[in-house]
């Protein structure tokens, strides 16, 4: 286990992260002499900023990008990589133990390796890596420069290395795409405590045998029951009425469920009041409905959600206005200085990996060639998923924006009428499609099943383009599959407009056929 009194992000040695580290930050790296001009300067080279870069490179502009950790972001390195990987291994784990009682498979009883699950996640984060690697994007034209970047004036950024001479690159345009921190709560002794988040909890090399969970959100799901999975007794301690605030409360239900079928014990209207620790013991006193408990673990995990990075980088010398919520930008992703966007987790209310990249693609145009060919944040039809099992996924118009209109239909379809759940003994989940009143036009949907994921992106894809609920249920789909749940819901709409009058026509036409 790494001590987590130090929670610096500081990897462990071994040779899938020094194989990871020579791709994202390479120890012999010399930073190019600066352009007398660039066409853009990106700041940030997590998603938004590399999809940014290699854009605009590709298109012929002269680019210089900055990162002052390690290329990847956060995604590769601390988020959807390593944590979709333990997740996928928790999972096998897991069909391994309930193999003799679901299926009649071979009993196993025995302990997993957790050392084991860890090799396999770094040695694909570490495969993965060479797709965001330094050589790549020195090789695509870029000028690469590692270090803190800070603005010296509206058109210009000062990048500043530990051992080397200040770099001074001038703009015509400049993307921010700084990305986010985990947010740590002000919980009285917690920083002496010491916790883990996102950015180090993937350095572990021993299971916690008791792992405490601060959240509810999706992180705090995802790792909570992955670690009950691969062993762990977890506690997850949520200061909202339930998990998952931002999806359906019913879906929230089905995966508080699962995840106290695989063990999580979970607290709900938490107020933590302080955190201690006694040997290797940490303890949380909280409050909960005027009840006043203490909880024992040997690991904290902070899952509070992300704050935007903003800090730091002069943006006041740039005349970029900025709040502890991020960027401020407009719709085409340009903040109060023209010359300067700002995109991904430091600007956008969509913290994901897709969010970054759909605007990455459209900022890079919104920028260089006064928005033609690019595009507006309003019109992004964004998808999210929660990857637990099952998972939660959701595109469109969400629950809370239904509830105060009254000129939308809603269609729920349980996942235990689809064949291909109940084969896979994963029954609990379903499929709600909110229309446009009477009509078949898509405005949103949420999918709870065990492959949520690949199922919203099909209805996004559908409301993206315009296609109606009806066009959507003729597509031929094999069996059996997850996806027969749309189907089943366009059969559903169909049936509603079938009026009672049509009926009686429909009656009438057989009986007289029906005669000769």
């Amino acid at each position: 286990m790494i001590d987590t009194d130090r929670h610096d992000g500081t990897p462990p040695t071994n040779s899938a992260d020094q194989r990871r580290r020579d791709n994202v930050r390479p120890s012999s790296w010399k930073n190019p002499e600066p352009a007398a001009r660039y066409q853009l300067v990106v700041i940030g080279a997590g998603t938004a900023g590399l999809v940014s870069a290699a854009i605009a490179a590709g298109l012929g502009a002269r680019v210089a990008l900055i990162e002052r950790d390690d290329m990847g972001g956060d995604c590769l390195n601390t988020g959807c990589v390593p944590s979709k990987a333990i997740i996928r291994a928790a999972r096998a784990w897991h069909d391994a133990r309930a193999s003799a009682g679901r299926f009649g498979g071979p009993a196993c009883e025995e302990p997993g390796n957790f050392a084991g699950a860890m090799r396999f996640m770094r040695n694909v984060r570490a495969d993965i890596s060479t797709t965001d690697s330094a050589r790549r994007f020195r090789d695509m034209g870029i000028d690469l420069f590692f270090g803190q970047a800070e603005f010296d004036s509206r058109e210009s950024i000062i990048v500043r290395t530990p051992n080397g001479e200040p770099a001074r690159l001038v703009f015509r345009r400049s993307i921010i795409a700084s990305g986010a921190q985990p947010a740590v709560p002000p919980i009285d002794g917690l920083a002496e405590t010491g916790y883990l988040t996102s950015e180090n909890v993937f350095d572990l090399e021993t299971l916690p045998p008791r792992l405490l969970v601060i959240g509810g959100g999706p992180i705090g799901c995802e790792l909570a029951q992955a670690f009950a999975r691969l062993g762990s007794s977890v506690t997850l301690l949520n200061a909202d009425e339930r998990l998952l605030r931002f999806d359906d409360a019913d879906a929230a239900k089905i995966v508080e469920n699962a995840l106290t079928t695989d063990g999580v014990v979970i607290h709900h209207r938490v107020k933590i009041k302080s955190a201690s620790k006694d040997h290797q013991t940490r303890a949380l006193d909280f409050e909960t409905d005027n009840h006043v408990a203490m909880v024992e673990g040997d690991c904290i995990l902070v899952a509070t959600g992300r704050a935007p990075r903003v800090a730091g980088f002069g943006l006041e010398a740039a005349g970029v206005r900025f709040t502890e919520k991020g960027i401020g930008v407009d719709d085409r992703f340009r903040s109060s200085n023209s010359r300067i966007f700002a995109i991904g987790d430091c600007a956008s209310r969509y913290q994901f990996t897709h969010a970054a990249d759909a605007a990455a693609r459209m900022a890079v145009p919104n920028a260089l060639f006064f928005g033609i060919g690019g595009g507006k944040a309003s019109d992004l039809i964004m998808p999210w998923c929660t990857f637990t099992t099952p998972a939660v996924a959701h595109t469109g118009i969400t629950a809370a924006e239904v509830s105060k209109r009254t000129d939308i239909t809603t269609l729920t379809i349980p996942l235990d009428e689809v064949d291909r759940s109940r084969l896979e003994a994963a029954p609990a989940g379903f499929l709600r499609v909110h229309l446009a009143g009477k009509s078949d036009r898509i405005l949103g949907a949420t999918v709870v099943s065990e492959h949520a994921g690949e199922t919203i992106s099909e209805i996004t894809s559908a409301i993206v383009n315009g296609i109606g609920l009806s066009r959507l249920g003729k597509t031929i789909r094999p069996y059996p599959t997850d996806a027969e749940v749309i189907r089943k819901a366009s059969d559903q709409y169909r049936r509603g407009k079938l009026s009672p009058g049509a009926k009686r026509i429909f009656e009438l036409f057989f009986r007289l056929t029906g005669r000769r």
